[in-house]
């Protein structure tokens, strides 16, 4: 199979790569500039691609069995606090990113698409997200040491998720667990649709090489096309 990876330098994508490549697939790995890699791995090709532009991303999809995408504004693993002002500078990016993709695989539709969104727009309740919901959004940025500035950001994911939810292209939407961050490779994990996979202790949690694993495995058997699905321990 052949995988492309947008933000394969991110926190998520560079794990997304090493997991593809290691189960034998053909990776091409996408950042904004290919220039400034330096590596080579069998079976990873870089190239450079602006996510916002749809002629951008058309042009690196033949060949492509499915694209995944990590794109966020910035580059969170280099630097996560550029990120996060970036996205709450300008939120609307992640429609636009989701109306771009979209719009590229208008030239290749039988080509999946799988995009690494958030868990904001996950139900906490029956009916109710936490981006919908003020006073869980603000406790949660709290709980994570994020701004509550950044609920702009969290609304901004949800966006995209809904301009995916009106297309007809063969897309998913992952939203991991509320918290996640470097950890083990392990394997196991659970998998959920709407609503947040919590643990024994009610957390919803999942490394980044966990949710690289869920991705390559939703590349390789799609389960959720067309549909959102979420993962925790």
């Amino acid at each position: 199979m052949h995988i492309g990876i947008i933000g394969a330098t991110g926190n998520i994508g560079q794990r997304v790569v090493a997991e593809a490549l290691g189960r034998g697939h053909q990776v091409t790995a996408l950042t904004r500039d290919a220039s400034r890699v330096s590596e080579d791995r069998a079976k990873v090709v870089w190239k450079s691609v602006d996510a916002l532009d749809a002629d951008s991303v058309a042009a690196v999809l033949p060949g492509l069995d499915v694209l995944i995408s990590g794109f966020q504004p910035g580059n969170a693993a280099r630097d996560f606090q550029d990120t996060v002002r970036r996205s709450i500078a300008d939120p609307t990016v992640y429609a636009a990113a989701a109306g771009a993709l979209l719009k590229a695989l208008e030239t290749h539709p039988r080509t999946r698409l799988i995009v690494i969104g958030g868990a904001g727009s996950l139900e906490i309740r029956p009916g109710v997200t936490r981006a919908d919901s003020e006073p869980d959004l603000f406790e949660a940025l709290d709980s994570l040491g994020l701004p509550r500035e950044y609920a702009a950001a969290v609304r901004g994911h949800r966006d995209a998720l809904n301009v995916l939810r009106a297309s007809n292209r063969l897309w998913t939407y992952f939203s991991p667990a509320e918290e996640i961050g470097p950890g083990e490779r392990t394997g196991r994990f659970r998998l959920g649709g709407d609503q947040p996979v919590l643990d024994a202790e009610g957390r919803s949690r999942i490394s980044f090489e966990d949710a690289a694993v869920a991705l390559v495995d939703e590349a390789e058997l799609p389960r959720f096309v067309q549909r959102r699905f979420t993962i925790g321990y």
